[in-house]
């Protein structure tokens, strides 16, 4: 007769290959910061000074368009209170830090001009950021977009990236916040090819086992959905061998794949919606980061067409984080602002009442929630993100949920050394 003790070691054996699958395709959060956005420049327009730069333009733009923060909030039709909580750390933000994410493009942001004009673009950049990280006024992660695996732009894609990371490996400038963009990807055999890229430039150039990470980008409907009926996403972030570090979704290309006419390609499509659900659900518990994509209406020129820019910007920022995509991309200078501007009130308004919730999971009370580990760890995510970003300061955690930073980062479970 089977006692339990058997039969659980039977359900052991049974199950130990399913144990191994969930462990190594799903390990959790990878102990990390993510980025609140990406910004893209253009490989031929990017210098040394290009992080203080955006700073100063966006800090120009907002004095200019803004105000002060009851002016802004005017304009925008924002929450007063709430305004004058962020405005301030706002502008601390764009004159410290106004980058957190930096994508230098040799894809769609500098297109086909010929192999020696890109070659020398890719140098030159190359060298200018080995030059801003000794400076200390490069974005906190930094990276390049390069073409294609598409077999038209396949080859010059490869050898970008192979001369933008020789460069940097020659100058001892590869950093653990290095990535890189793989766009317009159509197929997971392309996802496994950049693992195998990945693998012999790390040789060439010796570079630590590993070190190449790269992001996928979502903007084409065949990595949504295969000729089978399945989700190509999923399979993608698991052929890349643990070197994928996030899903970022590309508005126009995908939409216009779609047959959305111009007029109406947005982040808020239901296309969109969808899209980036099914990311979501593919990237969930295997710690890829999740990012939303950019809005093309630029803050320029008058100054009503600043403030539509910035009202339409801040809507979509805010729809992102409440959606649970903490991260986007943006295009101009002007657009930081109404980035953090909408980011830091997200965190600001939502401190009360998750501290409220921690402290009564992790010191006992009445909160009004009857909250579960499972929202503890999304309550503990969300003031680590606020902290990160500088939304929050760590002495607010400190004196709200009376809990250090570290005990937060493991009821996050944030993977801490």
């Amino acid at each position: 007769m089977t006692d339990l003790y058997q039969l659980a070691s039977r359900l052991d054996e049974q199950l130990a290959d399913a144990d191994r699958a969930l462990e190594t395709q799903y390990p959790g959060d990878r102990g990390t910061r993510q980025p609140v956005h990406t910004v893209y420049i253009p490989g031929d327009r990017y210098a040394a000074s290009t992080v203080p730069d955006w700073g100063r333009q966006a800090l120009a733009a907002l004095a200019e368009h803004g105000g002060g923060a009851a002016s802004v909030a005017e304009e925008l039709g924002l929450d007063p209170q709430t305004t004058a909580d962020v405005y301030d750390r706002v502008v601390a933000k764009l004159a410290d830090e106004p980058i957190e994410d930096l994508r230098i493009d040799f894809e769609d942001g500098f297109g086909d001009r010929g192999e020696a004009q890109e070659d020398a673009a890719v140098i030159a950049a190359a060298q200018a950021l080995v030059r801003s990280i000794a400076d200390r006024t490069a974005a906190p992660f930094h990276g390049i977009r390069f073409k294609s695996f598409e077999a038209p732009t396949r080859h010059r894609g490869l050898r970008t990236l192979d001369l933008f990371v020789g460069e940097l490996a020659r100058a001892g400038a590869m950093t653990p916040r290095f990535v890189v963009t793989l766009p317009k990807v159509t197929s997971v055999d392309q996802v496994s090819a950049m693992a195998v890229a990945c693998d012999a430039l790390e040789e060439m150039h010796r570079i630590a086992p590993g070190a190449l990470k790269f992001e996928i980008q979502v903007e084409t409907p065949q990595a949504i959905l295969g000729p089978d009926g399945t989700a190509l996403i999923a399979r993608m972030i698991h052929a890349a061998r643990g070197r994928c570090t996030g899903l970022h979704y590309g508005t126009y290309d995908y939409s216009a794949s779609c047959g959305i006419s111009a007029e109406f390609q947005s982040m808020e499509h239901p296309a969109a919606d969808h899209a980036k659900a099914v990311m979501q659900v593919a990237a969930a518990g295997t710690g890829v980061f999740l990012s939303d994509g950019s809005t093309n209406v630029m803050p320029i020129g008058t100054h009503d067409n600043v403030i539509r820019a910035w009202k339409l910007h801040h809507r979509l920022v805010r729809r992102s984080l409440e959606r649970g995509y903490y991260q986007g991309w943006d295009l101009h200078p002007a657009q930081l602002p109404s980035r953090f501007l909408a980011t830091y009130a997200f965190y600001r308004e939502g401190l009360p009442t998750a501290a409220r919730r921690l402290h009564a999971y992790i010191h006992g009370g009445d909160s009004g929630y009857l909250d579960e580990p499972a929202t503890a760890t999304a309550l503990a995510s969300f003031v680590l993100r606020g902290v990160e970003c500088g939304a929050v300061q760590v002495s607010e955690v400190n004196q709200l949920i009376e809990v250090d930073q570290r005990r937060l980062a493991g009821l996050a479970r944030r993977k801490i050394g």
